[in-house]
């Protein structure tokens, strides 16, 4: 079964720098995007940044020029680097995958168990 396994969450400061890995586990023939979605405190969750097997991306506004999501495609790894933190970047980070064929089929898509992101001012 395939999963996805986030990491690099924690504290940082404004200003400061986090990184953000999450990898697909399990047999894998193909992913079509991944990407990062966040949920602020009370907020509903949003599209953070996306990026396909092909290496097309999209960022929300509030991020661009801050962060840069990166794809390993023979590891089914993504690494969102986050720059320039502000405090309402705070949040919980799920990585989400698209289009996902396996030995056990298709499957639309998949989330993540979520990350904790915390910026303080």
């Amino acid at each position: 079964q395939v999963q996805l396994v986030e990491s690099g969450g924690g504290l940082v400061q404004a200003g400061g720098s986090l990184r953000l890995s999450c990898a697909a586990s399990g047999s894998i023939f193909s992913i079509n995007t991944m990407g990062w979605y966040r949920q602020p405190p009370g907020k509903q969750r949003e599209l953070v940044a996306v990026i396909n097997s092909g290496g097309s991306t999209n960022y929300a506004d509030s991020v661009k020029g801050r962060f840069t999501i990166s794809r390993d495609n023979a590891k089914y790894t993504i690494h969102l680097q986050m720059n320039s933190l502000k405090p309402e970047d705070t949040a919980v980070y799920y990585c989400n995958a698209l289009g996902i064929s396996s030995p056990l089929g298709w499957r639309q898509g998949l989330w993540g168990q979520g990350t904790q992101v915390t910026v303080s001012s």
